[in-house]
């Protein structure tokens, strides 16, 4: 028969845990722990969720001692049983809880691509609703130079007029876009006759 000078017997220990003894749990725990935290330790990578299956071992083994019977198993064996249910539950919960989680992501629309703004976005129609009213020539250099991000020599060559009319052009352009974005068509009552074109006028 095994013996522990501490806690007397293997089988001493097993009936005083049984019976409930106060001090029987802490001699259980420094008898059996390291074969429970062995035991978790195989089937459980972070630290932490061993040291809470080991607890959660005990907690258990203790509240259901009553269920213990020392006649059809060992102390450990019954310990070790606890132990296997505890991991199973936990990567069962693991398991369900990813699960859940990949059906959110699954279910969850994608985030928009662009990440301007709506501010932004009325700027950008607004720009692009004032290169409409522009003439066709300046229109054509202004969207080539900002849009196209080409330069002043790149625009002449691309549309082939001479570089000083490509700067005249701009200068022009930029004079009656900001004209137009400064001093914007009045909103009109869409029930009052429109006695007015909104177009301001050719410079």
């Amino acid at each position: 028969m095994l013996h522990d000078a501490a806690s007397g017997t293997v089988d001493e220990l097993a009936r005083r845990f049984a019976g409930g003894e106060p001090d029987a749990l802490r001699a259980a725990f420094d008898r059996h722990g390291p074969a429970v935290q062995r035991l978790a330790r195989a089937s459980l990578r972070d630290q932490a969720d061993v040291d809470d299956i080991v607890q959660a071992t005990f907690v258990s083994a203790w509240n259901g001692r009553h269920t213990y019977d020392p006649a059809k198993a060992g102390l450990l064996t019954w310990l070790l049983g606890i132990t296997r249910r505890r991991i199973v539950d936990l990567l069962r919960a693991r398991g369900r809880a990813q699960r859940d989680s990949d059906a959110v992501a699954a279910a969850t629309p994608p985030e928009p691509v662009t990440g301007e703004s709506p501010e932004r976005i009325v700027d950008r129609l607004v720009v692009a609703d004032g290169l409409t009213r522009l003439p066709a020539a300046q229109r054509e250099v202004l969207e080539l130079a900002f849009y196209a991000d080409l330069t002043h020599t790149q625009i002449a060559e691309r549309t082939g007029l001479p570089l000083g009319t490509v700067k005249s052009h701009l200068r022009r352009g930029m004079q009656n876009l900001r004209s137009h974005l400064d001093h914007p068509p009045e909103e009109v009552d869409d029930d009052a006759p429109r006695l007015r074109s909104a177009r301001p006028a050719r410079p």
